[in-house]
């Protein structure tokens, strides 16, 4: 009890220094935003009605639309704030959400089918036929697959260049709405990010503790297994993947994953090495305690600085994969993402500022503030600076 108790205050005063700092503040200031945008984004742009009353009847069309991955986001967004405040410990948290988010997306998908012939001009026509009495809209009233058909032949159009309705980052070649695409466009960046890292994460915590705690032939063989993998280029094993098996972004998160762990196994090899002589550990084997408590348990909690801060990074470069990826061409067709735009931006006949500038800006920022954060906890991890501070 008291190893835990003082794992818990040493793991408050990182989070304290952490925050303290203003550009970790900036970070998770806009990983927060760009995170709730992604939840909410059925309900921030949708051509779907949130709410109409028709003949005196309401309902939403936007719920009626609502796939089985938004009703899981949703479901493990409002779980993170509500187990996060339980008054318990954050490895029990962990596991809890990890089981409810595992649980969400199965049942959501099972459960829940959404029509699968959408016609998105069928809102406007009522509303201009008078047949609704009153609509709430969502603030971008545009699906990111919305072309609007309706309005004939819109094509590229500037941010708020027309005087019938407001496009506030304009339009892309085929008319629809770049704003809309770009929220929903942010599910994919941290989506990958988030994915292909927690499996590089927990393959590299398992295969580096291995090689840290025993040390000798497995770390021998471990490390020759790091070498292997560090010498695969993954841009070209995406390209090859795609190529052969299609553009699934679930492929792309695997494939970042498994070859991006060797970084995480490299960090928790190197504590394994020198936490394994200390005498807490010593006392848990003499103990009898299971493999599984020693490595997991005791070891891992006093190793994970470097891992967390490595992690931040991970997820930046993760990104930037996938963004580069969809830049050439191959990224994910039915779904829009900000390297896709970037790339529609390149292959227009004439250069439009707008299609280029907001998603390479969104693509900064969010590289940008993941390295931000990163420095912080780097800083706030980094003995000798603190030491130079005092």
């Amino acid at each position: 009890m008291a190893e835990l108790r003082t794992q818990h205050a040493y793991s408050a005063q990182i989070w304290r220094e952490v925050r303290r700092q203003w550009t970790a503040r900036i970070g998770f200031a806009w990983i927060a935003l760009l995170a709730s945008v992604a939840v909410f984004a059925p309900f921030l742009a949708s051509s779907h009605p949130l709410l109409l009353s028709e003949n005196g009847a309401l309902r939403s069309p936007a719920l009626a639309h609502l796939s089985g991955g938004d009703v899981a986001l949703l479901i493990i967004f409002f779980s993170v704030l509500i187990v996060w405040r339980l008054s318990i410990q954050a490895r029990n948290k962990i596991w809890i959400l990890i089981g409810i988010a595992i649980t969400a997306t199965i049942l959501s998908n099972s459960m829940i089918s959404p029509p699968q012939l959408v016609i998105y001009e069928q809102y406007r026509e009522a509303a201009a036929d008078n047949r609704y009495d009153w609509t709430i809209t969502a603030p971008i009233p545009y699906s990111p697959k919305d072309y609007l058909r309706d309005y004939g032949d819109t094509g590229l159009e500037a941010p708020l260049a027309s005087d019938e309705r407001s496009h506030f980052f304009g339009t892309d070649e085929n008319g629809a709405d770049v704003l809309s695409r770009m929220i929903h466009a942010s599910r994919i960046a941290l989506g990958i990010g988030l994915v292909a890292t927690g499996i590089a994460l927990v393959i590299g915590i398992f295969i580096g503790g291995l090689m840290g705690y025993f040390s000798g032939i497995v770390d021998m063989i471990g490390m020759r297994l790091v070498e292997v993998f560090e010498a695969i280029p993954v841009i070209f094993l995406l390209l090859t993947f795609v190529a052969f098996f299609g553009r699934d972004l679930y492929v792309m998160m695997v494939i970042i994953g498994i070859t991006g762990w060797t970084g995480y196994a490299r960090f928790v090899r190197a504590e394994f090495l020198r936490l394994r002589q200390q005498e807490f550990v010593q006392a848990a084997i003499a103990c009898g305690l299971p493999l599984r408590s020693i490595l997991f348990r005791h070891m891992l909690p006093n190793g994970m600085a470097p891992v967390l801060v490595t992690v931040s990074f991970s997820v930046a470069s993760a990104i930037l994969a996938e963004a580069t990826l969809s830049f050439l061409g191959l990224g994910p067709v039915d779904e829009p993402s900000w390297g896709q735009m970037l790339n529609q931006a390149v292959q227009a006949a004439t250069f439009n500022w707008w299609m280029a500038i907001f998603p390479g800006g969104a693509i900064f920022l969010t590289m940008f503030t993941y390295m931000l954060i990163g420095e912080a906890m780097r800083d706030a991890f980094d003995p000798y600076l603190k030491k130079g501070q005092g």
